[in-house]
């Protein structure tokens, strides 16, 4: 269920983006804010509504819904959970047979060498 959402809110975006796309721009806008614009078309009469405009209103609030929708799916499958759950096992030693030095040193009957000092 939730991939099939996902796929249609990819849909809706692209039907979302060409609808923004291929509407006619109508001047002013941010542009109109400087002066250089008349406040008549930022403030007042109403623009006519095209089926581009009707598409973009529909298209932009079900991508807001399966949005929400999808975001809410998301975080109730997702039980919470630690990072130390997911330890690897303890490594195992690589070497299992001791050191030759080891050996010598664990033989009975002999006495360890003297150690030296540094300035030795």
């Amino acid at each position: 269920m939730y991939t099939l959402l996902l796929v249609v809110l990819i849909l809706d975006a692209i039907a979302l983006a060409i609808a923004v796309l291929l509407q006619a721009g109508q001047g002013g806008g941010l542009a109109a804010l400087g002066g250089s614009g008349g406040t008549d078309s930022f403030v007042g009469g109403r623009q006519a509504v095209t089926i581009l405009t009707k598409l973009t209103w529909w298209t932009g609030g079900i991508f807001l819904g399966l949005a929400l929708l999808l975001s809410i799916m998301s975080s109730q499958q997702v039980a919470p959970s630690s990072v130390l759950d997911n330890q690897p096992a303890a490594p195992t030693p690589v070497q299992t047979v001791p050191l030759p030095l080891e050996q010598e040193q664990a033989a009975p009957g002999q006495t360890p060498p003297p150690e030296q000092g540094p300035g030795n």
